[in-house]
């Protein structure tokens, strides 16, 4: 059998843990093959061996065939790989094109930089796959989907036939998703092949030819995609039987709310408004659901309610006192929790170890801190418990957090942020980039936050997130809110409706009713 990549009893240790024990995948010429696992599996650190950035202590690489040695990145890029990384690789201060050709620029006269070559053979693969891109606009104006177009492009620019894309869509819209897998069929049918890292079950059962499972570092299982199904898929990743649906239990909320927003009005980074008179009440014992396609004002909102971002008009209320232009940390004190939709530059610190971002919030409060001096035994304890409730996979509480796997990253934020029992919790895309079985622990730390009488504000893209935990979802469009439904008996298809700006018929006459 033609396979384009075989990685042979592959073996690779870290201080402490074994990260890819004796793993062996074969991915055949022109499928895509998915690579699935929990956070902290395995399945990154065996693909960055296979584009050189690791190397590894044991084990046999060939492609196409071929035994390899691959002992940098540039060493995989002559043998035809190319790697979309779950953290973009691109200078934002340039443009798409410069970015595309950084370090393989074509040159003419031997010292000059060939820039009608450089756009002519951009423009050509961009065509070619259907990479619709404008060169000349620089990355730091382009949203993810774009970016991540870009880095495919980069990849094909260097003559790839091998494209490794680890946790594509962890940062896409439903619709940039899909376009990205219209690509990877287009890319398919021309013969390339693709390494797919993901933990979205359906986008393996959706986009995927074949697939194979991690668990702690071992293969676990390895079928054809059509012989298998999400249940089992989760069940090897997880090690267990895992629910793919919450049992949310009925909660009576209280009666005044906790927090209140009313009339408010939020400018973009541009200045331009991105939260355009909106309003809502959280009461304690509810979850608030808000639901739209990216970039239709909820950065912007929830940035405005945890004073990130300056409010032009507009109030906040949390139980009652107004907080509209209280500093984030007075906010804090007042009861707001924040897990932000970014976790690497807005709920982290990648250079503090895990325990100091696990106190971040409380480091200088009773009982980690007094009269400005720090009870290191106190602060190490509290760090220690919170890895143990929350299952933060790390060997040491002492380690630097860019040691740790994405999933585990936000199970830290996760845990900082819901441990301290705020009034209300803003939670904003909680799930974004970690594994199923980490999905189903933080949905379950969420309602029970809900049960504990937590006024919870729910951001996401994903829509059955939405609709499975909340009481009401709310439907941000051009910076407005469009509808309110009861997550009880909202559809798909009205809210896919209200996504796209328009109000059903169904709703129409709910209005019209409650008028009269």
């Amino acid at each position: 059998m033609d396979y384009a990549v075989e990685m042979l009893d592959m073996v690779k240790h870290f201080p402490g843990v074994k990260a890819v024990d004796g793993v062996t995948l074969r991915v055949k010429k022109g499928e895509i093959h998915a690579l699935v696992g929990e956070n902290g599996a395995g399945k990154s650190t065996l693909v960055n061996t296979l584009y050189g950035l690791l190397r590894p202590d044991a084990g046999v690489i060939r492609i196409n065939g071929q035994e390899v040695a691959i002992e940098s990145s540039d060493k995989a890029i002559a043998l035809g790989i190319g790697m979309v990384h779950q953290r973009f690789k691109l200078v934002p201060s340039f443009t798409i094109m410069e970015n595309i050709c950084l370090g393989a620029e074509p040159t003419r006269n031997r010292f000059f930089v060939d820039e009608e070559g450089e756009l002519e053979s951009v423009l050509e693969i961009s065509e070619k796959y259907g990479l619709q891109i404008d060169p000349h606009v620089r990355v730091r104006d382009c949203p993810v989907g774009v970016q991540q177009r870009v880095e495919i492009l980069k990849a094909l620019y260097r003559k790839a036939e091998i494209l490794v894309l680890d946790e594509p869509t962890a940062v896409l819209t439903p619709q940039e998703t899909e376009a990205l897998f219209q690509v990877l069929r287009t890319l398919v049918k021309g013969g390339k092949t693709v390494i797919f890292i993901t933990h979205k079950l359906k986008e393996v059962m959706d986009i995927s030819d074949s697939v194979t499972v991690m668990r702690r570092g071992k293969v676990v299982g390895n079928m054809p995609t059509s012989q298998t199904s999400p249940e089992e898929l989760a069940r090897l990743m997880v090690g267990r039987e895992v629910l793919l649906r919450v049992h949310k239990r009925p909660v009576k909320a209280g009666k005044d709310p906790v927090l209140q927003v009313r009339d408010l009005i939020v400018a973009d980074n541009r200045g331009l408004v991105a939260v355009n008179q909106v309003s809502f009440d959280v009461k304690g014992g509810e979850i608030l659901g808000i639901a739209g396609v990216q970039g239709n004002g909820q950065t912007e909102l929830v940035e405005a309610i945890a004073g990130l971002r300056k409010t032009e008009r507009g109030t906040v209320r949390l139980d009652g006192q107004e907080i509209t232009h209280a500093a984030p940390l007075a906010r804090r004190r007042h009861g707001l929790g924040h897990i932000p939709e970014d976790r690497i530059t807005r709920g982290l610190n990648l250079k503090a170890t895990v325990e100091e971002n696990l106190i971040a919030t409380q480091h200088n409060q009773k009982p980690f801190a007094q009269n400005g001096v720090f009870n290191f035994k106190s602060r190490a304890s509290y760090a220690q418990k919170l890895i143990e409730k929350f299952d933060i996979r790390t060997s040491s509480k002492d380690v630097l957090m860019d040691t740790l796997s994405g999933g585990n990253m936000q199970k830290a934020v996760v845990a900082r942020e819901t441990d301290t029992k705020p009034r209300c919790l803003i939670a904003a895309q909680p799930t974004r980039g970690v594994d199923i079985g980490s999905i189903e622990f933080i949905h379950q730390l969420l309602l029970d936050a809900r049960e504990e009488g937590i006024a919870i504000l729910l951001v996401s893209t994903e829509l059955t997130e939405i609709m499975s935990l909340s009481d009401r979802i709310a439907v941000m469009y051009e910076g407005r809110i469009v509808g309110v439904v009861d997550a009880g008996t909202a559809t798909e298809e009205e809210l896919g409706l209200l996504m796209a700006g328009i109000v059903p018929e169904s709703l129409k006459a709910k209005k019209e009713e409650e008028v009269l």
